[in-house]
């Protein structure tokens, strides 16, 4: 069964994919990321001396902070933020600028679907911008299921608003080349495989999540040479050595 799209994609296509760093000159790191009219503005911040509150001092520590494009944060913007750092924990080495803080910013410019995904990508692309050393870079994707069972990928808003349940999936992606000086690729860690982050909204059955998780792997390969081709083309004079 063929699904109806009012922008005329098919199911497994994706909006127009969008990214430029150094978009902001006084942070150590950024990056702008669009997908259709989904654009985030991502700032990275540090890293500054010193740990927040109740964080190990033996461990670097991240801060994400949501920013609406108008009004307060709710409930939604605060998973987010928590979403987003467990997310940026994992693909950061953890034992290189110990008991230092490094301050994320997630401007939201506009939302029309898959926003967290869209800023998880924004957040990446400012990470590699800053040059915080990376275990690997992750790239993340919104699955939608139709009251019919139907998976779509890359929801629109008003698609987002007609769905039964949807999963936001982040997935890694191994690029040696445009990472940061410093980072590593963990041994042992079959990393084209794995799956850094999950998170599920609405009734979804084990098959159509594995079915969502399917769909999304195969997407996330479209966003990883997105990605890679854009750092690549974006990597300054310097770094351009051969590894």
């Amino acid at each position: 069964m063929e699904i109806d799209r009012a922008d005329g994609r098919t199911a497994n296509q994706l909006r127009p994919l969008s990214c430029s760093r150094n978009t902001l000159h006084r942070a150590h790191g950024s990056a702008s990321w669009s997908q259709g009219d989904t654009k985030v503005l991502a700032a990275v911040y540090g890293p500054k001396a010193g740990t927040k509150k109740n964080e190990n001092p033996e461990k670097p520590c991240f801060e994400v902070i949501w920013k609406p494009k108008s009004g307060q944060i709710g409930k939604l913007e605060k998973e987010y933020e928590m979403i987003l750092k467990r997310t940026v924990q994992s693909i950061c080495i953890l034992t290189v600028n110990q008991n230092t803080t490094t301050s994320i910013i997630i401007q939201v410019v506009h939302d029309d679907g898959a926003l967290l995904p869209c800023a998880i990508n924004a957040a990446c692309a400012a990470l590699v911008d800053a040059g915080i050393p990376m275990k690997h870079l992750a790239v993340a994707i919104c699955c939608c299921l139709a009251e019919s069972g139907y998976v779509i990928l890359d929801p629109t808003k008003l698609e987002e608003q007609k769905m039964k349940a949807f999963a936001y999936l982040v997935f890694p992606n191994s690029i040696l080349s445009v990472l940061p000086e410093g980072s590593s690729l963990v041994e042992g860690e079959p990393m084209e495989h794995g799956i850094i982050t999950s998170v599920t909204h609405g009734a979804m059955s084990v098959d159509d999540y594995f079915h969502c998780l399917d769909r999304g792997r195969a997407a996330s390969a479209k966003l990883s040479d997105f990605l890679r081709r854009n750092l690549q083309s974006q990597l300054p004079s310097h770094s351009s050595k051969a590894g």
